[in-house]
């Protein structure tokens, strides 16, 4: 099994479809990566080389943010918008969606469970 970044990747799985297990890889990202270090994406997880391990390593190193890093740095930026206030940061500081979307009938992930409203007599 082939750790990478923290992430063990599945051994039966292409590795340009492992490479995406990894928080902050894509699949456009994975085919650039192994384009870079010169790796075919069609060789399966557990047939790769300690070259090859290595080179796909470096090159996520080298240019990309991933995992802890990548996380740390979106939950900064999502707490610098909520620090000055902007219209952003209050949606995310409600719980409510941030980029515009309906909140009438949708939205549930982001507002909770309905609650009922209290009936006055």
């Amino acid at each position: 099994m082939a750790r990478i970044a923290g992430v063990d990747l599945p051994r039966n799985k292409k590795i340009e479809f492992a490479l995406p297990y990894i928080y902050g890889i894509g699949h456009t990202y994975s085919q650039k990566i192994l384009e870079t270090a010169g790796v075919d994406g069609n060789i399966r997880v557990h047939e790769l080389t300690e070259e090859h391990v290595l080179a796909i390593r470096n090159v996520i190193a080298d240019n990309y943010l991933v995992e802890g890093e990548l996380k740390g740095q979106v939950t900064r930026n999502v707490k610098r918008l909520m620090d000055i206030g902007c219209y952003k940061g209050l949606r995310h500081r409600k719980g409510l969606p941030v980029n515009g979307q309906n909140t009438k009938n949708n939205s549930r992930t982001r507002k909770g469970k309905k609650r009922s409203a209290i009936k006055k007599k």
